[in-house]
């Protein structure tokens, strides 16, 4: 029996042994994988900067690949000499700052409403809303919308013209509709209307939602560009995307250019470009470990149910 009861003991342990290294293994392989995902998300990051910061000659020629080029900080020189250059970047923050707080204030009050299961046509209201994630009248008879109301070149159609995105909304209702009824069954019996159970129960009870969903509309705003360059004719008002744009479209990236290119050459279009779009991605790299702590909690509302 000893002799048996051994044998079991050693057999365990031996399959107990192959099942930790089995685990390392796999979480090897997991950090690995993580590891590789990681360095493809940031390479053409990386790449831009080390490109802007490079001769322009040998990144014409691809010889830039992972390390700067005889390092110049020239092309940042010439970008933040672009004309509207600030004007642009002021409006990409005031932009995203005054979108944000008016997709906020529109998306938490909708997504506060449709909550609620005593409200009349509820069920229609959330079905026409819903709706208009599959379906719209597309982008000729937006923009003849807009221009129907006299709301081409004005900051008001930027701000107000996309006030709501469905998909943050619903994000929105749905952690709304987490919140335990007995808080505000508490508030109402104490006499809170719905505009303080709004601001002071369920506003406090949402910061993850309400980061995820303003991170996700601050990105939105911060690269937007396809509606503000066709409803702004000012190069005044518009943002700093549309001028990267602009500045992309009108590039004379031909034989003729290559060809004045040489290895003396401090700049080029290519690299200012380059050091423009390290320029503009510094807010959003600045402003998301801000709201990183919020984001995985924010991502998972609604996974569970009950």
């Amino acid at each position: 029996m000893k002799v048996f009861s051994n044998k079991i003991k050693g057999s365990v342990g031996s399959s107990a042994r192959i099942e930790g290294t089995g685990e390392k293994i796999f979480d090897i392989v997991l950090n690995l994988i993580g590891l590789l995902l990681i360095a493809v998300c940031l390479y053409p990051i990386y790449y831009v900067f080390i490109a802007s910061i490079s001769r322009p000659l040998y990144v014409e020629n691809g010889q830039v690949m992972f390390k700067a080029v005889l390092p110049t900080w020239q092309s940042y020189r010439e970008a933040f000499q672009t004309p509207y250059l600030w004007s642009s970047y002021g409006n990409s923050i005031f932009y995203t700052l005054f979108g944000v707080l008016v997709n906020m204030v529109f998306s938490s009050t909708m997504a506060y409403a449709l909550s609620k299961q005593r409200l009349l046509g509820r069920k229609a209201f959330t079905l026409f809303t819903v709706f208009t994630m599959w379906f719209s009248a597309g982008v000729i008879p937006l923009y003849m919308t807009f221009r129907d109301y006299g709301l081409i070149n004005t900051r008001t159609a930027i701000l107000f013209g996309f006030a709501i995105s469905t998909y943050n909304m619903i994000i929105l209702k749905s952690f709304f509709e987490q919140v335990p009824g007995s808080l505000e069954e508490a508030a109402f019996i104490d006499g809170a209307n719905d505009f303080r159970i709004f601001a002071q129960i369920y506003l406090p009870l949402s910061k993850p939602a309400l980061a995820t969903v303003g991170l996700f509309y601050a990105v939105n705003r911060w690269n937007g560009y396809f509606w503000p360059m066709n409803l702004l004719t000012d190069d005044s008002k518009v943002p700093l995307q549309v001028l990267m744009k602009k500045l992309l479209v009108d590039r004379t990236a031909n034989e003729m250019e290559s060809a004045i290119i040489t290895s003396a050459s401090l700049t080029s279009q290519t690299t200012v470009i380059y050091a423009l779009i390290i320029i503009a991605i510094i807010p959003m790299v600045i402003a998301y470990p801000f709201v990183q702590k919020y984001f995985k909690s924010g991502l998972t509302i609604g996974a569970n149910k009950g």
